[in-house]
């Protein structure tokens, strides 16, 4: 204590002043870690400012169109995010591939859980036809990642249709896993939908032939120990039991 019997005070941290670039990246953080424990309608822009440790004004200076605008923006940046998740180099077997896409894509789910289900089931108040349109764009984006990966420029309408399919199951079993209070574990969970992928791509072969073209290349990448022969070697005795019953 001085004199007066009055503690010092202690000096406040001084003030950081951060580029535009900067400033919005960070607004932009913290409204992403906001939605992604709320659903948008939940989260306010005193919210966001609160998160940010700004003052509600400068949240409006950068987002001049509201809590609307913030929305969306952060929804473009966990898009952009979620694209990247599919971005995986053209070597090795392809199951190893997608388990890779799939670990991150996973990944994210698990660190957004609520705002990833807001994300993707609709009903919000803030959700519009460009928030519709970014959604529907990951989707898209992560179909041409894995047909890039399946060697195929031009693929027939049954194959983009199974890759298409593949990609709603995969948001489909990540929000059942969210509801499911995170079970099985991510690992299961990846596995499981890798094995789905390889049955799709099975059945669609049996009645496209670029597709039976596009999955014996594949095939001839895959180790026998790897996803794909351990699911072969699962599902045979299966397929051949049911075959005899017919």
């Amino acid at each position: 204590m001085n004199g007066s019997g009055t503690a010092p005070a202690v000096p406040r941290p001084a003030y950081r002043r951060l580029s535009v670039e900067q400033r919005r990246s960070q607004l932009l953080a913290a409204a992403l870690g906001l939605f992604a424990q709320r659903a948008p309608e939940d989260v306010s822009l005193d919210d966001v400012a609160t998160a940010a440790e700004v003052s509600r004004p400068l949240v409006y200076r950068y987002f001049p169109g509201g809590k609307q605008q913030l929305y969306e923006a952060a929804l473009r940046s966990a898009a952009d995010e979620l694209e990247q998740c599919f971005a995986e180099p053209e070597s090795g077997p392809l199951t190893q591939r997608l388990g890779h896409a799939l670990d991150r894509y996973l990944s994210f789910v698990d660190q957004h859980d609520a705002g990833f289900s807001a994300l993707l089931q609709g009903g919000s108040v803030v959700e519009t036809s460009r928030t519709t349109a970014i959604v529907d764009e990951v989707r898209r984006a992560a179909a041409q990642q894995i047909l890039r990966h399946l060697g195929e420029p031009e693929p027939s309408p049954r194959l983009r249709t199974t890759v298409r399919m593949w990609i709603t199951a995969v948001e489909a079993a990540s929000l059942i896993w969210l509801d499911e209070d995170k079970r099985p574990t991510l690992d299961e969970l990846r596995d499981w939908l890798v094995d789905h992928f390889v049955a799709l791509l099975t059945a669609t072969a049996a009645r496209d032939p670029q597709t039976a073209r596009v999955m014996r290349a594949a095939l001839k990448g895959e180790a026998p120990d790897g996803p794909a022969g351990e699911l072969a070697r699962r599902i045979l005795p299966v397929v051949s039991e049911a075959a005899h019953l017919l």
